[in-house]
């Protein structure tokens, strides 16, 4: 079992910057991807950016690319998304989760936090 628990969540105006931190426990925190998505109001979730066990691959969807950072530290169990230049669009609940397979399945999800963005 994997808990995993999101902040850094808030209000911002257009143009600033918000770093968010999912820490991780339950099990070796390195044995796993991660990855952040998501989901604005009325809309679907959607796939944000992705970080690999090692830190060495990263993927980002095209909205947020040049933005958004994807970063971890296993030592802290902690994977980060740095946001800079947000957008209005940007509003959502922001959802980090873990990756224990291969499948491209995600298997863990944590609660959320409200990143809104005001023009």
């Amino acid at each position: 079992q994997v808990q995993l628990v999101e902040s850094g969540g808030g209000l911002v105006q257009a143009g600033g910057s918000l770093r968010l931190s999912c820490a991780a426990s339950g099990r070796t925190f390195s044995s796993y991807a991660m990855g952040w998505f998501r989901q604005a109001p009325g809309k679907e979730r959607e796939f944000v950016a992705a970080i690999g066990r090692s830190d060495s691959s990263t993927y980002y969807a095209n909205s947020v690319k040049g933005r958004f950072t994807i970063s971890r530290d296993n030592a802290k169990n902690t994977v980060y998304l740095q946001m800079n230049s947000l957008k209005t669009e940007d509003t959502a609940v922001y959802y980090c989760a873990a990756q224990l397979g291969f499948n491209g399945q995600y298997d863990y999800w944590g609660q959320g936090t409200q990143v809104t963005v005001s023009s």
